[in-house]
């Protein structure tokens, strides 16, 4: 199918679903089929295999230079600009720490607003987004609620405390919903708690289920962290992005994090699982299907960020469904989902003294904390069959402790790390984008920016790759060789998603922008940024 047809497709979707009851939607069918819908974008990634793949190509390499800002909105708070919106029926869904809005598509007016006061102590303040499903938004806190808010009005349907910040927990990740369970877990390794991922009834918030990515005494895997069973109770392994999910299985694949504390690691022998892995869990059950331990024994806080993109690639001649694993070690690692083995593993970034034992002798270690991959992992194109991957290029010193640290105290201040990290400075600081072939990785181009590229990538099926930038720049690259076709100066860093859409017939670009939060106000106060923003692109009349 062309992409004009593609398009037209989607658009006459697009139209049908204004005709129907807007609370009935996105159905369990629509959001199963996101790959193909080029209307709406449904979920943090856009889709369940976490593709960030629009099939729309009205907006291609023949005119990505006509491109123009439309609109743009300002939320009413300065606090981390990482949401990655998600876009039902031409309405925009974004979320900040305690704001969570929805604006016309086209024009970017604000439809309803929700702010959240907080009931309890915010262990650590970022949010990265929401979810949608039959008429609900469902996002997480920074004091361990979740939310469902009715996406037509705004007004709460439900709220529900599942974890307290005293146990160092905190929910910055969107969650993903399928059937009637809204399926999240908490942050917090770096305040002494120990992670898992939950499913909770859409209708009313009640669990259904729990899996812990650090095992309690006696479960499978506590064996792997040495003798001390206390050692498990702040082990780490949580969650701060977007999962994905393998529909025709019924797998939940789920990105752990890395153990804790961080860089001391004299008390936990072994390999430590499950962190730095993709656990694979019955998405009804949440029992355990498999896993793969992509970093094990980490003593770098190399989190696994991402088990995706998920995809169908042809090698040798047979076709292979294959997770592209990826994270902080700055490997790009094609995973066979049915065989369990690694196809290929590249490098995406830079990589000094990224394995093995932490000495202080081993000096800078490549990537640092902050990348590779933060919390937006790569896209895919079908079209093509190439992964496209933002990246960090940056390095730091660390030096782990003489001393076990204490957890206690650590669930309000964090910094259980074990050690002491130093970054290079700011202006050594480098990032790419990177294309890589899917059934091999080789890879294909390579674009070097000036900072970190942390926010996320988007392709589209007029071969076309969207990034923005922590130097304030929007581009538009042409997928099959990385040339910029488009440049926008945003006015503030990008580090949030980025999204494509339409509406009445048109197709649109949203990027967000502004204040990136974290150890970014810290480190490079040169790109401090103002409020979150959400500018919105479309082609020239």
């Amino acid at each position: 199918m062309s992409a004009k047809a593609v398009f037209l497709s989607s658009v006459c979707g697009l139209y049908l679903m204004i005709g129907s009851a807007y609370a009935a939607g996105p159905t369990q069918e629509q959001l199963n089929n996101a790959e193909n819908d080029g209307a709406n974008w449904l979920y943090a990634d856009h889709d369940y295999p976490g593709h960030r793949y629009s099939p729309l190509g009205q907006i291609n390499t023949k005119n990505a230079a006509d491109l123009a800002q439309v609109c743009s909105y300002r939320f009413p708070e300065k606090m981390p600009a990482q949401t990655a919106p998600i876009v039902y029926n031409g309405v925009i869904f974004a979320t900040t720490a305690h704001y969570t809005v929805a604006l016309d598509g086209a024009t970017c007016k604000p439809i309803w607003q929700y702010q959240w006061k907080p009931r309890d102590h915010e262990t650590f303040v970022t949010q990265r987004g929401a979810a949608i499903k039959d008429g609900k938004i469902v996002r997480g806190t920074a004091d361990g609620y979740l939310i469902a808010l009715d996406a037509e009005t705004g007004k709460e349907v439900w709220v529900r405390q599942v974890v307290k910040p005293t146990d160092g927990y905190f929910f910055s990740m969107p969650p993903l919903i399928y059937d009637d369970l809204v399926l999240i877990g908490p942050a917090g390794s770096e305040f002494a708690s120990k992670g898992w991922v939950g499913a909770f009834k859409l209708s009313d918030g009640e669990q259904v289920w729990k899996f812990n990515n650090v095992p309690d005494p006696g479960e499978p895997g506590a064996e792997t962290w040495g003798p001390d069973p206390s050692i498990l109770k702040h082990g780490g392994g949580n969650l701060w992005t977007p999962m994905s999910l393998d529909v025709e299985k019924g797998w939940l694949y789920v990105p752990v994090g890395n153990p804790a504390p961080d860089f001391f690691d004299r008390h936990r022998p072994g390999d430590n699982l499950y962190t730095g892995s993709v656990v694979a869990l019955d998405v009804h059950t949440g029992k355990l299907a498999w896993y793969y331990q992509a970093v094990p024994h980490d003593v770098r806080d190399y989190d696994l960020s991402h088990a995706s993109p998920v995809f169908t690639t042809n090698i040798d001649g047979k076709a292979h469904t294959l997770l592209a694993l990826n994270g902080k070690d700055g490997l790009l690692r094609g995973l066979d989902r049915d065989t369990r083995t690694i196809v290929y593993s590249v490098p995406f970034t830079t990589r000094e003294n990224a394995e093995g034992d932490l000495k202080p002798e081993l000096g800078r270690v490549c990537p640092g904390l902050l990348g590779g991959h933060e919390w937006n992992g790569g896209a895919y194109s079908p079209r093509l069959h190439a992964l496209f991957m933002p990246a960090t290029d940056w390095c730091n010193h660390i030096v782990p402790d003489k001393e076990a640290p204490s957890p206690k105290g650590q669930n309000k201040q964090g910094q259980f790390f074990g050690g002491k990290f130093e970054f290079e400075p700011w202006d050594k600081a480098r990032g790419w984008v990177g294309a890589f072939d899917d059934a091999t990785g080789k890879k294909l181009w390579q674009y070097q920016s000036a900072k970190p590229v942390i926010a996320s990538v988007a392709a589209t099926g007029g071969d076309l790759v969207f990034v923005g930038e922590l130097t304030g720049d929007f581009l538009a690259f042409d997928a099959k060789d990385g040339k910029v076709l488009f440049k926008h100066d945003l006015g503030g860093p990008a580090a949030g998603g980025v999204v494509s859409y339409a509406v009445g017939g048109k197709q649109y670009v949203g990027v967000v922008s502004g204040f990136v939060g974290g150890y970014y106000h810290q480190l490079a106060p040169a790109i401090e940024g103002g409020n979150p923003t959400i500018t919105v692109f479309t082609l020239k009349p």
